[in-house]
C-alpha cells in the first residue's frame, strides 16, 4: 500500500469512517473534512497517524499534512468515500441523527464572532485562487528579474512568460466575484459579472457625481461587496418571481439593480475603504518603522494558527493594485522564517527520533515559505518554541520594515519570494530571512526548548 493510501485509510478510520464524512476538500497543506458527527473523532489516534503534522478543529476538521502530499491523500480519501473533492453528501444520504449533528455544527458556526466569520469567508473566497496566484506570481517575478538583468523583453519567449505571469492578476476581479457569489450561495456567473463591470475600461466614459469613474476603484473590496449584493438581491427576487420566468427575469433584475447600486454606492464606499486600509498600513509601516515591523511579524504566526491569515489576502492584493507592491507581505513572511530557525535549534538539541524526522521532512518546505507543517508538527505542540519563533520573526520583521522591502506578488514567502521583491532589494530581503532564521534559532536554543518537552511528541 502506498504511503498516501495508508494515510487516507488511517485518517478515515480515526474520524469515524466513511459514513461520517460529509465533504472532502483541501488547501495547500491541510485536508479539510466536514463531518456528520464530530464526537466520533478519535483525536489522539488521529494526531499519531504517520505523516499527520497536526489537527485543527474548526468549522471543518483540518488535518495538516503538508504541500504535495495533501493533494494525493485527498484524492485517496475521495476514492475511499466516493465523494468528489469539494462535493457534499446529499440530504437523502443522511440519517435524522446525522442531520441533527450537522445542524448543531451550523449553529455553532453562526455563534462565532462576526469578525472571525468574516475572515473565514474571505479565506474561503481566496484559498481556491492561491495555486494560480503562486504560479503566476513566480513566473511574473522570474520574468521581471530576467528583464532587470538585461534580457530583451521583446523576445517572444519573454513576452509569453510575462503574459502567463500577469493574466491571472488582470482577471482577478472576475475570479473573486465568482468565488464570492459561490461562497454566499448565489449564482457564480453573476458574481463574476460584478468583477467584470467594476474593472471595465468603459467606466472611464461614465460620469457620476460630477466625476468620471475610475476602473477598479475600490479594488477587490468593491468586487466582494458587489458580488455579495448580487447574491442577496438574487435570492430575494427569486422568492417572489414566477417559476416560469425565473430564469429570465431573476438574473436580469439582479444585474440591473446591483449594477446601478454598485456604480452609485459600492464603488465610492469601497474606494474610501480601500484608501483607508492601504494608506493606513503604508503610513503605519513608514512611521512605525522597526517597532511596527516587529509587531506585525511577531503576531502573524498566531493568525496562521487559527487559519485567519487568508483574510489578509485582499489587503495584499489591494496594496499591489494601488502601489504595485505590498510591503506588508515581506514583513509577515518573517513569521515562517523565525519558525524555521526555531525548528533547526530543536533538531540540534533533541534526541527524539520522531521529532527529528518531522523536522527533516518539514524544514525544506519551511525554507520555501510553507510553515504550517513545522508549526503544527513541531513548534505549536511543544509550546514555548512557538513563542521563540515569533520573537525571531519580530527581529526579521523589524529589519524588513527599516529596509522598506516589498513584493510585487503574493502566494509565496520564504526563499520563494525572492524573485518577486521589488526595486532590486533581493539581498535586503534575503538578509531579513537570515536574521529571522538566526534569532529564531538563538531564542529557541537558549531558552525555548528542553528535552522533556519532546516526551509527548
Amino acid at each position: 500500500m502506498k504511503k498516501e493510501q495508508r494515510m487516507a485509510t488511517d485518517i478515515l478510520e480515526h474520524v469515524g469512517g466513511k459514513d461520517n464524512i460529509q465533504r472532502v476538500a483541501h488547501c495547500m497543506t491541510r485536508l479539510r473534512l466536514s463531518l456528520k458527527d464530530d464526537s466520533k473523532v478519535n483525536m489522539t489516534d488521529l494526531k499519531r497517524v504517520e505523516g499527520v503534522m497536526g489537527v485543527v478543529e474548526d468549522e471543518t476538521l483540518q488535518v495538516v499534512i503538508g504541500p504535495g502530499t495533501v493533494n494525493k491523500v485527498a484524492a485517496e480519501m475521495s476514492q475511499l468515500t466516493g465523494f468528489g473533492i469539494g462535493e457534499d453528501a446529499t440530504p437523502d444520504d443522511l440519517t435524522f441523527e446525522e442531520k441533527a449533528a450537522i445542524d448543531k455544527q451550523k449553529l455553532k458556526a453562526k455563534n462565532r464572532t462576526p469578525f472571525k466569520n468574516f475572515l473565514r469567508k474571505l479565506g474561503n473566497i481566496f484559498i481556491p485562487l492561491i495555486p494560480g496566484l503562486v504560479a503566476s506570481g513566480i513566473l511574473n517575478g522570474a520574468a521581471n528579474f530576467a528583464v532587470n538583468a538585461g534580457v530583451d523583453r521583446e523576445q517572444t519567449w519573454m513576452q509569453i512568460l510575462l503574459l502567463l505571469g500577469s493574466v491571472v492578476f488582470a482577471s482577478l476581479g472576475i475570479l473573486v466575484g465568482w468565488n464570492t457569489a459561490k461562497e454566499f450561495g448565489g449564482t457564480p456567473v453573476l458574481g463574476a459579472i460584478a468583477g467584470m463591470f467594476l474593472f471595465s475600461p468603459l467606466l472611464a466614459d461614465i460620469t457620476i457625481y460630477g466625476e468620471a469613474l475610475t476602473p477598479g476603484r475600490g479594488g477587490l473590496f468593491g468586487v466582494i461587496f458587489a458580488a455579495w449584493l448580487m447574491t442577496f438581491v438574487e435570492k430575494n427576487v427569486r422568492k417572489v418571481m414566477w417559476d416560469a420566468v425565473d430564469i429570465i427575469f431573476t438574473p436580469l433584475i439582479t444585474l440591473l439593480v446591483v449594477g446601478f447600486a454598485s456604480l452609485y454606492a459600492v464603488m465610492p464606499v469601497a474606494g474610501i475603504l480601500s484608501d483607508g486600509i492601504t494608506m493606513g498600513l503604508t503610513a503605519l509601516i513608514d512611521t512605525g518603522g522597526a517597532i511596527a515591523g516587529a509587531v506585525l511579524a511577531g503576531f502573524f504566526l498566531p493568525l496562521v494558527m487559527v487559519g485567519l491569515h487568508h483574510g489578509l489576502t485582499p489587503i495584499h492584493l489591494e496594496l499591489i493594485n494601488v502601489y504595485n507592491e505590498t510591503a506588508l507581505l515581506t514583513i509577515l513572511a518573517m513569521g515562517g522564517a523565525g519558525q524555521v530557525g526555531a525548528a533547526i535549534a530543536i533538531f540540534v538539541k533533541t534526541k527524539n527520533t520522531r521529532l527529528r524526522n518531522i523536522i527533516k521532512g518539514s524544514a525544506p518546505v519551511g525554507f520555501l515559505g510553507i510553515g504550517e507543517p513545522l508549526m503544527y508538527g513541531v513548534t505549536l505542540p511543544l509550546g514555548r518554541p512557538f513563542l521563540t519563533a515569533c520573537l525571531g520573526a519580530s527581529v526579521g520583521g523589524a529589519f524588513q520594515a527599516v529596509m522598506s522591502t516589498a513584493s510585487s506578488g503574493i502566494g509565496v514567502s520564504g526563499l520563494s519570494l525572492i524573485p518577486l521583491i521589488t526595486n532590486g532589494q533581493y539581498i535586503s530581503y534575503f538578509l531579513g530571512l537570515v536574521i529571522s532564521y538566526a534569532f529564531g534559532f538563538l531564542f529557541t536554543y537558549a531558552f525555548g526548548f528542553k528535552e522533556s518537552m519532546a516526551d509527548g511528541i
